[in-house]
């Protein structure tokens, strides 16, 4: 049975976004440029943020990456998180260069270096992320427990014991799969066994249909179970699709404000306009406007009437056009052609009364 209740985490800061303990949950994305063209990363950082990412992690491969970090990190709106693999002097620069935030993966970073990262993080209040990939396990686990859920749990917790052992309590856990049910049952094992805020995704997820599609199955599931603090949609291709796949999971469960949510129909044989055309037009035109309203887009008198009247305005179509509704009253008949005109027109005078 679906439980919307949030799992009880201790609380970490990333920059100035808190991540556990009933904060909201967050989006996250990853910069795909090349770390040491500031221009263009900086670029992607801010789109993502425009798209309304409150966290955005980039990849630190060497130390000239690590070493462009502290010049984004002086001008991103956004808390940066320093990805760092193999090499734990990376994480080292990269705290000094102002990270808010790192992510290491268990299988890539020997141990007898955790102390190091776990102490200079410290000093600087800055969380660790354990990132476990079903991927880039440990050997031994691999060995011993396969790539399924108890791996991906074992080489988490082995971890969080490592940084416990040093006195490191920040810390945020992801364990990852491209394969949505492994995803799904390592998150709940985690979940029983662990009080640390739960980063979600599923890792290597496809294009931006199927991973879309993919994503949302094993995320959503995880947040309808209360599990879950911040989360990232992997998707090959640009980024700013993962932040909006992500904030469209978070409204599936009401965990996010709605902003302008279009409802329409898929079509029948009753539908004599082009429903599509007017449902597009109007997400299109009112992709960037924010506000929190519903817009019914409704193709013929058997659900439409019923919609488009707990909407706050919407139309209901017939031959050739339709009703407008607004409010729950119909307000007058308007033709196909101008209906996204009317609809977009509406919005903005719900919005702004004044305008």
């Amino acid at each position: 049975m679906i439980d919307h209740r949030r799992r009880p985490t201790r609380r970490v800061h990333v920059g100035t976004i808190p991540l556990g303990d009933g904060a909201p949950i967050t989006v996250q994305s990853m910069t795909n440029t090349d770390t040491r063209n500031t221009v263009a990363t900086l670029e992607q950082v801010f789109a993502l943020y425009a798209a309304g990412a409150q966290i955005v992690r980039l990849g630190i491969p060497d130390d000239a990456s690590a070493q462009a970090l502290e010049r984004i990190v002086q001008d991103s709106p956004v808390p940066l998180v320093a990805d760092i693999h193999y090499d734990y002097r990376l994480a080292l620069t990269s705290v000094k260069a102002g990270a808010a935030k790192l992510r290491i993966n268990p299988g890539n970073l020997p141990k007898r270096y955790v102390a190091t990262v776990a102490e200079a993080a410290g000093a600087r209040g800055i969380p660790i992320r354990i990132g476990v990939n079903a991927g880039s396990l440990p050997a031994d686990i691999r060995r011993n427990l396969g790539s399924g859920p108890d791996a991906l749990v074992e080489a988490a917790l082995r971890q969080v014991r490592l940084l416990e052992g040093v006195g490191f309590f920040d810390i945020v856990i992801s364990l990852k799969a491209a394969d949505v049910g492994t995803t799904v049952r390592a998150n709940e094992l985690l979940a029983e066994q662990s009080p640390y805020p739960i980063h979600l995704g599923v890792t290597e997820a496809g294009t931006p249909e199927k991973g879309t599609i993919r994503s949302s199955v094993g995320i959503g599931y995880l947040l309808g179970r209360g599990i879950g603090d911040t989360l990232r949609v992997s998707l090959t291709g640009d980024p700013v699709k993962e932040v909006e796949v992500g904030r469209e999971i978070l409204r599936a469960w009401n965990l996010a404000p709605q902003g302008i949510r279009i409802v329409s129909c898929p079509t029948c044989a009753r539908c004599q306009v082009d429903l599509p055309r007017i449902a597009l037009g109007v997400e299109e035109a009112v992709r960037d406007v924010k506000g929190d309203l519903t817009v019914a887009v409704m193709g013929c008198e058997v659900n439409g009437p019923a919609e488009a009247r707990a909407a706050d305005v919407g139309v209901c179509c017939g031959p050739r056009g339709g009703v407008l509704i607004r409010g729950g009253q119909v307000i007058r008949r308007i033709d196909e052609d101008e209906m996204v005109s009317v609809l977009v027109d509406e919005i903005m005078q719900l919005l702004d009364p004044d305008a």
